[in-house]
């Protein structure tokens, strides 16, 4: 694969953009908060979106300013609407007691957000160097939002609940899957039969998830999007990227934190986690069935993910992603493997996986 431009040389990841710091300046004074003295651009995920860290003149305090930007179109699904707003949702979680930023100021849609400053220790950072014990609680921790987030119910109109994780999303995966890491794990162009193996598993798992309870999901519930924060309460991780969320199997979330691709979680630690968690869901699935839904969640999960880290560094040159490749393929093979006899078009599809590298093509 050809190594594209490093980070570093990239503007848009750390380049503070002149007419947002003006616009920063005019939802500060209208939100009352002050003068702006200090900008700094924080490294944001792979999306378009663009967050910076600002120091008010007068307190010395810390706010992130959260841009809204057009969606990346290789980001969401053909004939899916773009995510909403981040309110009400992020208001109506608030209510319901979820850890979530505090709003500072009034929302504008399509606008600047002012959100509380919750640092920089997200859970990717924080796990590797936790001692055994601390681990283990900051990931009960995690693994606990899930049934808080799957207790909510829509107030009423709340776009969220309009979403649901359906065909047209497994279709995307598929589609990123064929076009990015499907000719890695084959060492060259796949062929039409080949990428209909992709499409049928694919379908074949929408199909089972179909029949799941609907519950609301983060949708990217990973480590990076869980904050380690120190609030009035104590030590609080914090839930961010909160736009996303939609109605899912109640699979879905804990398939993205317990298949993380930034932090290792072995599989001694995901099965007991899926153990401790399964009964307290408010669906609490038969064991059987809770868990060939989180493999095939897991399945379409990470091939998108492993798709989507391509993606990046091959058209847009933000190779960030690709240190978790490693990671995401040995997952994806073994999980594709653990579940190639629940259907022949899993079989088919644990086969072709298996050729993907598990180390950095690019460092060859």
């Amino acid at each position: 694969m050809h190594r594209s431009p490093s980070r570093e040389a990239q503007p848009t990841q750390t380049a503070i953009r002149s007419m947002d710091r003006e616009a920063i300046r005019e939802v500060l004074a209208q939100a009352g908060l002050g003068e702006l003295r200090g900008l700094q651009r924080i490294e944001s995920g792979l999306g378009t979106r663009r967050f910076y860290r600002v120091r008010l003149a007068e307190s010395g305090k810390r706010l992130i300013a959260r841009v809204e930007a057009p969606e990346d179109p290789a980001g969401r699904p053909a004939g899916i609407p773009p995510e909403p707003p981040l309110e009400p949702l992020r208001a109506l979680l608030e209510r319901e007691g979820l850890p979530v930023p505090r709003r500072l100021g009034r929302f504008v849609p399509g606008g600047i957000a002012l959100l509380e400053d919750l640092g920089d220790r997200s859970l990717t950072r924080v796990l590797p160097e936790a001692a055994p014990a601390r681990r283990r609680h900051l990931l009960c921790a995690a693994v606990d939002l899930v049934p808080r987030l799957q207790r909510i119910a829509d107030p009423g109109g709340l776009p969220a609940f309009q979403r649901c994780l359906g065909p047209a999303h497994f279709a995307y995966k598929a589609e990123l899957f064929q076009r990015y890491s499907l000719p890695l794990a084959l060492g060259r162009a796949p062929r039409r039969s080949e990428g209909e193996v992709v499409r049928e598993a694919f379908l074949w798992i929408a199909e089972q998830c179909a029949a799941a309870p609907q519950r609301l999901a983060h949708r990217d519930l990973q480590s990076q999007n869980l904050h380690l924060v120190q609030r009035e309460e104590g030590e609080t991780l914090v839930l961010i990227d909160l736009q996303g969320a939609l109605l899912a199997p109640p699979e879905y979330d804990l398939a993205c934190l317990l298949g993380d691709s930034y932090v290792e979680i072995s599989e001694e630690e995901a099965r007991a986690q899926r153990s401790r968690i399964r009964p307290r869901l408010p669906d609490a699935p038969a064991a059987d069935l809770f868990e060939k839904r989180f493999t095939w969640l897991t399945v379409t999960r990470k091939s998108k993910d492993h798709a989507r880290f391509l993606y990046a560094a091959r058209e847009r040159g933000d190779e960030r992603c690709l240190r978790s490749l490693p990671r995401t393929a040995a997952l994806l093979r073994r999980t594709a493997r653990s579940c190639s006899g629940d259907a022949p078009a899993l079989a088919r599809l644990a086969e072709l996986v298996h050729g993907l590298p598990e180390d950095d093509p690019c460092a060859r």
